[in-house]
């Protein structure tokens, strides 16, 4: 099963789950390390990011290397079956696991720590306490999608 895991380049977790996620034979885009690519990162464009105006980050997006950036992410979406969203994570991973829910992927959340309690998760097909979980939902999945059954 292909897998796309949503989180922050700040959450340590990220590696892990995408090791395990493919120590249980799925194969999984990192958007740390994308096929044939270093992941992207603003300080790329401009080392001063972090003080741009509205205007330098409008400026920005259409900078060849976040143009890049997103298009690697956006495939590895596209192509994948599957979503999990490694909390802690921001808006990005946000923005790509509501577009994965609404592309009518089945969506975990990886939620081990606490944290201020979100209605809306409940738009996806699971919240887990831990990655063991999570995997076992990948597996299950897959065998969902292996016996033809719509998932």
């Amino acid at each position: 099963m292909k897998v796309y895991v949503a989180s922050s380049w700040r959450n340590d977790r990220q590696p892990e789950v995408v090791a395990a996620l493919r120590k249980a034979g799925h194969k999984v885009y990192d958007f740390r390390n994308p096929p044939n690519k270093t992941g992207f990162s603003w300080s790329e464009i401009d080392p001063n990011w972090k003080n741009w105006t509205v205007s330098e980050y409008l400026t920005a997006l259409d900078n060849p290397i976040a143009a890049n950036g997103f298009l690697s992410d956006f495939e590895g979406m596209r192509e994948a079956d599957v979503c999990v969203l490694v909390m802690p994570c921001g808006r990005s991973a946000h923005c790509e696991a509501g577009y994965m829910q609404g592309a009518g992927k089945p969506t975990i959340v990886l939620l081990e720590k606490e944290a201020e309690p979100e209605l809306m998760y409940k738009m996806f097909e699971r919240v887990r306490p831990n990655l063991e979980e999570v995997v076992k939902d990948v597996n299950f999945l897959e065998s969902l999608s292996l016996a033809n059954i719509k998932i």
